[in-house]
């Protein structure tokens, strides 16, 4: 039997691990950290606990799709209940808005800030489900895009897809008040991206929250990997935790073996990487670039003598000139996050499950992100409360905050080691200012900073979603599934198609389990 091999127990390694298992295959997980989950944990302290990584659930039916592929129920391993209002929404100016799937409620609320907006919403919406039910087939739930996929888009619904327009110019159409369109625009952070550069045609996160909903997770976020796990481990996975992995060995252009952290050498058919594209190749596939870029150094080295005297690049800066590895690449990383958890002793009974207080000055905000490479000076900030959803998350009377910010990708020009108090500082200040100061009711405290996100997950330069989607075509930028140099070694994952969020990665370990189980398939015919 064939012994396919997954480094990471995060959602994307643990959704292709349960679906090639559920075809039959023999399955075994490497996972450095002491837990399943990659970006998906867990933190309790002091009686309190919190999710960290993801924090908001769409598209249900992918993980019932998943669950079914096992020939299981999703609701026999997980309970995810709708919540409502979706987020609320607190401006500078006072405005306080609760973005709901209750149509009239919300409409009653535009009207109250721009009756004008009322039309423009609804053909908003209207819109983003076009986009949806357009690009969904092609470029969502079906494997990476080709210049063939083309073909598969009637000509006339590449207009409809709008990606030439960048979100913000699209929502600008459609809605006046700059309320609503800072509401819209938000949903370009949800895959690391500013709505002033993203392309329009990722309006479509829209529909997915604002027509389908957003769900919980009775017990926490952290319970979608304890689901997956579970029934990963029924199906007949191995799972390892506290066993990372060093190396991922190649011989004659096809993956080989393993050596784990411990010198321990393990031998399969296949691996399939669920680390961040770029840590996996910088990393642990360094000895094979390295010997690529020895060979192409002895080779440049022959014609330079021969044609030119100019000076080759060594190899170490081959390596390092790899793809993916450039911030000034199509490669260039999406944002990061700074993050909080704090355990309050107080109840705030104005703040909701999710929670959104804006900064008055979005396009500054992004520019300090993406182009300064500083955290925003007044950001927006994110709140989510599991306590008011499970109130077993915090003691009576107290809650529990998970608070992030979004943050640039790691580079020199931002000292987070040195930064890192009085940032923390103004975020609870900027929190103060509407009203929730939190300073004296904390008492229990966690900061996570971007170097902490990417030596925790692995994220190349702390990105939590892989590549900017900034980009006009960052649909057809993704990492491939399927690794073009290296035969048996495929990629999940958040960093690869179809890209981030815990639905999107889902479904990555869908293309990247069809790939395996595809090529497993023409060697044995071959």
């Amino acid at each position: 039997m064939n012994e396919i091999l997954i480094i990471g127990a995060g959602i994307g390694g643990l959704s292709t691990a349960i679906r090639l298992a559920a075809a039959g295959q023999r399955v075994t997980i490497y996972e450095k950290n002491p837990q399943v989950g990659g970006k998906m944990g867990q933190i309790e302290a002091d009686g309190f606990r919190w999710d960290i990584g993801p924090s908001v659930i769409t598209m249900r039916h992918v993980f019932e799709a998943l669950f079914a592929s096992a020939g299981r129920r999703l609701d026999d391993y997980l309970t995810l209940e709708p919540v409502e209002p979706l987020t609320r929404y607190f401006y500078a100016n006072g405005t306080i808005l609760d973005a709901t799937q209750d149509r009239e409620r919300m409409i009653a609320q535009i009207r109250q800030i721009e009756p004008r907006d009322v039309d423009g919403y609804l053909a908003y919406l209207r819109y983003a489900e076009q986009i949806h039910c357009i690009t969904g087939p092609v470029f969502i739930y079906d494997r990476p895009p080709t210049w063939r996929s083309f073909w598969r888009v009637p000509f006339l619904d590449w207009f409809k897809i709008d990606g030439l327009r960048t979100m913000q110019q699209a929502i600008e159409n459609f809605v006046r008040s700059p309320e609503l369109r800072q509401l819209l625009g938000r949903f370009a952070t949800y895959v690391g991206g500013s709505p002033f550069l993203a392309p329009a045609t990722l309006n479509v996160i829209a529909h997915v929250e604002l027509s389908g909903g957003v769900w919980y997770p009775r017990g926490g976020i952290y319970a979608i990997a304890q689901a997956m796990a579970r029934l990963a481990e029924e199906l007949g996975v191995t799972i390892h935790t506290n066993c990372g992995v060093r190396e991922i060995a190649v011989e004659n252009g096809r993956f080989s073996h393993l050596i784990l952290e411990n010198g321990t050498i393990v031998w399969g058919t296949a691996v399939v990487s669920n680390l961040d594209v770029t840590t996996t190749r910088q990393h642990l596939l360094r000895n094979f670039f390295h010997a690529k870029a020895q060979s192409r150094r002895g080779l440049g080295r022959w014609l330079t003598q021969l044609f030119s005297p100019k000076k080759t690049a060594s190899s170490e800066e081959q390596i390092n000139n790899l793809p993916l590895t450039s911030s000034h690449s199509q490669f260039a990383p999406s944002c990061s996050g700074f993050i909080l958890l704090l355990g309050i002793n107080k109840q705030f009974p104005a703040l909701a499950h999710h929670n959104i207080l804006f900064s008055p000055d979005y396009p500054a905000e992004f520019e300090a992100i993406f182009e300064n490479g500083r955290p925003p000076a007044d950001p927006t900030i994110y709140i989510a409360i599991t306590s008011k959803t499970d109130p077993e998350h915090a003691p009576d009377g107290g809650e529990n905050w998970f608070v992030l910010v979004n943050a640039p990708p790691l580079d020199d020009r931002y000292d987070w080691q040195t930064n890192q108090q009085s940032y923390r500082d103004l975020v609870l200040r900027k929190i103060a200012s509407f009203g929730f100061d939190v300073r004296e009711h904390i008492v229990s405290e966690r900061v996570l900073t971007p170097h902490d996100l990417a030596e925790g997950s692995g994220a190349w330069r702390g990105a939590l979603y892989g590549a900017s989607p900034n980009s006009r075509w960052a649909a057809f930028k993704r990492p491939h599934n399927r690794a073009k140099q290296i035969q048996g070694l495929y990629y999940v994952g958040g960093t690869t198609h179809p890209g981030g969020g815990v639905p999107m990665v889902t479904l990555s370990g869908k293309v990247a389990a069809e790939f395996v189980l595809e090529d497993l398939s023409a060697a044995r015919d071959s």
